[in-house]
């Protein structure tokens, strides 16, 4: 399975939202796809992608394409046992798609996805780039800088501006998402804040 075989589907969804927040990070989505080697590598989190996939999510097709090139992809996390728990770390998880250090060379931007399994509190963090997450399967609460706790459905973007801190906890199912860096430091790690680590 080619890693475009996901970028397309995702581009599509994208652009069926018809967001003006998107209208930038599409703009700047590579016109063609320059494939780079990156070895698959594989996390305790993908423990849920099944029960993700069997629960026929509001975009299953795009789910379904994540479900079956997981294997294939390398997933990643920020953070070690110095930053963070073992059962954050046991329920976290990430794989650029196109980017700096995906697949697929991104060129401006990036784009990928993050997996939390449930009652997994993501700490307030922050990075350089832009951000925008949709997710794709599972409610989960999401605090953007001081402002108080929101659950946010698949479907719904949350858009984070540069630097703005943010966190994000999940319920009783396990969360999907997509996102998006666009602007400086998408080579960045995010960054736990002080309060949080």
């Amino acid at each position: 399975m080619t890693h475009a075989t996901i970028a397309e589907p995702i581009k599509g969804l994208l652009e069926s939202l018809r967001r003006p927040e998107l209208a930038p990070f599409l703009a700047d989505w590579p016109r063609t796809y320059l494939a780079r080697s990156v070895p698959a590598s594989s996390l305790p989190v993908l423990r849920w992608l099944p029960q993700i996939c069997a629960e026929r999510p509001a975009f299953a097709d795009v789910v379904a394409g994540v479900c079956r090139a997981a294997p294939s992809m390398a997933w990643r996390q920020t953070y070690s046992t110095r930053d963070a728990d073992a059962a954050f770390l046991d329920n976290y998880g990430w794989s650029e798609i196109l980017g700096e250090s995906g697949p697929i060379a991104g060129g401006r931007i990036a784009c990928g996805l993050l997996l939390l399994g449930p009652a997994t509190h993501y700490p307030r963090h922050r990075h350089e780039a832009e951000e925008i997450y949709l997710p794709l399967h599972g409610t989960a609460a999401w605090q953007q800088g001081d402002t108080v706790w929101r659950d946010r459905a698949p479907g719904t973007l949350i858009h984070h501006a540069g630097n703005e801190p943010h966190a994000m906890r999940t319920g009783a199912v396990p969360m999907l998402a997509l996102y998006l860096w666009r602007g400086g430091g998408l080579a960045q790690k995010a960054r736990l804040d002080a309060a949080a680590g």
